[in-house]
């Protein structure tokens, strides 16, 4: 009997590499054996990506597209204000990679240089840096000195370390259900729009500043 050929898609890719990569604790040696492994040509598997590591930043891109959906689906999200946005945005975000913890973790650390780990995220990074500014309130903007251009940069780029902290400390995190990283997500994101109340940024040194104290506060709030 001949076995049915199988209809392919983005999604479908997605889950094959995420299961091969769970079940053999490594990713595909190359694309002509992933493919060959899952009954598909190579071709076929150049239709939708040009290399495996563009299936690993996709999958990031799908938790931050099923992030936003799911928060566009609560009809008081829009009158939401930054912060509260924010903190729906991290409680969601980190239920979805915990529910593939397995597989962020392996993702995450595959790499001894933690920059070459980072690039995965590459796409993620842009993504969640527009989120950041599409909910910049007009209050916000003239609670903060009406943020110019460089300011408004300066805040995506603020946001995205916190963002980098915060992954940083669910990975360490032992505890049941991941706990503490929603304590976390709470006193972090408190402590960035306190700093952000009280710090103006106009240079690049206040800048540096800035990225400093936000560390420094921030990291003090692992002692939960």
């Amino acid at each position: 009997m001949a076995t049915k050929k199988i209809t392919l898609s983005k999604d479908l890719i997605v889950s094959m590499y995420m299961n091969y990569t769970l079940e053999h604790n490594e990713k595909p040696k190359s694309v002509f054996h992933f493919s060959k492994v899952n009954g598909f040509t190579e071709s076929e598997f150049y239709t939708f990506f040009g290399t495996l590591e563009s299936i690993e930043k996709e999958i990031f891109n799908i938790f931050f597209d099923k992030t936003i959906e799911l928060l566009q689906k609560d009809d008081n999200y829009e009158s939401y204000d930054m912060k509260t946005k924010l903190l729906s945005f991290y409680f969601t975000f980190f239920e979805l990679i915990t529910a593939n913890r397995s597989y962020v973790m392996m993702t995450l650390k595959q790499h001894q240089n933690q920059l070459k780990n980072l690039m995965i995220l590459s796409e993620f990074r842009n993504k969640f840096k527009d989120y950041i500014s599409e909910i910049i309130t007009d209050d916000f903007r003239i609670k903060i000195e009406k943020l110019q251009q460089y300011q408004e940069k300066v805040l995506t780029e603020s946001f995205w370390f916190q963002f980098l902290l915060t992954l940083k400390f669910w990975m360490e995190d032992a505890s049941p259900s991941f706990e503490k990283t929603d304590i976390y997500i709470e006193k972090s994101v408190k402590v960035s729009f306190e700093l952000i109340d009280i710090t103006p940024i106009d240079s690049l040194i206040d800048f540096g500043k800035f990225i400093f104290k936000m560390i420094i506060l921030v990291e003090m709030q692992q002692t939960i």
